[in-house]
């Protein structure tokens, strides 16, 4: 029981590592030979974590391989678009100048009802609101609206909005970020007066933000009830 338990948290680690090399991206956004090591991947990690008769290198050599291979096609897609092409595909364009492409949702096996429900998902409930749906490599549907359609933009009216920036947590849930302290130019002392203000310590803190108007957000944990 207790080696078993052992082999199991040593080769999620072990999996762990390789889906962290592999890069972060998300279950949707995987590539199709992405989403294909992943799965081999887990099957591989199962079978030594369930048989103990089965050597626990009879998983990890294998998984070492395929990330090697995930490694190599990367490199492979970066040099040539024509093996990209091969390994990933291309988009496709579902809905095109406002009309929808029925040969294009034939050949992706694409149904009416699933092109509505990306929409949706993208915030589009009237399909005629569209003017392009293309569905990319990684199944992810983008869609662009009609002139007319579209949220308004600053730039519409001749705008220019002041820089905003980036926003720094300085304290998480207690605890300072003294990187990010270093990356807008400041120190604990400033922080502490800064937090003072509401009347608070920065362990007191259940988050600290600074954003690039140099306004700080910033709110206390709940305290506890005995």
């Amino acid at each position: 029981m207790l080696i078993t338990f052992i082999r199991t948290i040593f080769l999620y680690i072990i999996v762990l590592i390789v889906m962290r090399l592999m890069g972060k991206r998300e279950i949707g956004q995987l590539q199709p030979f992405e989403l294909a090591i992943s799965i081999m991947i887990a099957d591989l990690a199962s079978i030594p974590m369930a048989d103990v008769g089965i050597p626990i290198t009879n998983g990890i050599i294998p998984i070492l391989g395929l990330l090697l291979m995930h490694l190599l096609i990367s490199i492979i897609n970066m040099k040539s678009m024509k093996a990209r092409g091969i390994l990933c595909g291309k988009p496709s364009i579902l809905i095109y100048r406002g009309k929808i492409d029925e040969q294009a949702l034939k050949k992706e096996r694409f149904t009416l009802n699933e092109l509505q429900e990306r929409l949706r998902g993208s915030n589009v409930v009237n399909i005629g609101d569209v003017e392009y749906a293309i569905l990319e490599t990684n199944g992810q549907v983008t869609v662009i609206q009609k002139p007319n359609k579209r949220n308004t933009i600053p730039e519409d009216f001749n705008i220019m909005p002041e820089y905003e920036g980036i926003p720094y947590d300085l304290v998480v849930d207690g605890k300072v970020m003294h990187e990010n302290l270093k990356q807008i130019g400041k120190d604990i002392r400033w922080l502490e007066k800064q937090v003072s203000k509401f009347k608070i310590k920065p362990e007191e803190a259940l988050i600290v933000t600074y954003d690039g108007k140099e306004q700080i957000f910033c709110q206390a944990k709940e305290k506890k009830i005995d």
